[in-house]
């Protein structure tokens, strides 16, 4: 089966650039699959998990939202931050989750809710594909 490039970027550098034959992703509009040949689009993503799919194995990578270039024979995600499961702080992981969900229930005037519920939203993302993977 023929392949598509997945290069997944960061600020910090590349994380990941290697030959799948799907790429399933959350954009702002919905789920997307790509296979090769899909025609060339831009997309925003959502804090969410990549699901890469290619020669009997499958991958994730949980990506904090940014964005998703595709062409009919490559897939560039540039997004703020990615995490392969095994970079994936377990620890730190659950310590953003219970500090996120403290602050949401604490119900303060000082507390900035939307940062509070991305917060909540990307340890759960990390979470899941650390979880799903192992």
């Amino acid at each position: 089966m023929s392949t598509l490039t997945v290069s997944v970027v960061t600020p910090d550098g590349p994380v990941l650039e290697e030959a799948f034959e799907m790429v399933s992703c959350k954009a702002e509009s919905g789920e997307l699959g790509i296979l090769p040949g899909h025609i060339p689009m831009v997309a925003p993503l959502t804090i969410s998990a990549i699901r890469l799919k290619g020669e009997g194995k499958s991958d994730r990578i949980a990506v904090s939202g940014g964005f998703l270039e595709v062409r009919p024979d490559k897939v560039t995600i540039l997004a703020q931050s990615a995490e392969k499961p095994t970079d994936i702080d377990i620890d730190r992981a659950r310590m953003a989750k219970e500090r996120a969900e403290r602050r949401l229930q604490d119900k303060q005037a000082d507390i900035d809710f939307k940062r509070a519920e991305l917060a909540l939203k990307r340890a759960i993302n990390r979470l899941d594909v650390y979880e799903n993977n192992f």
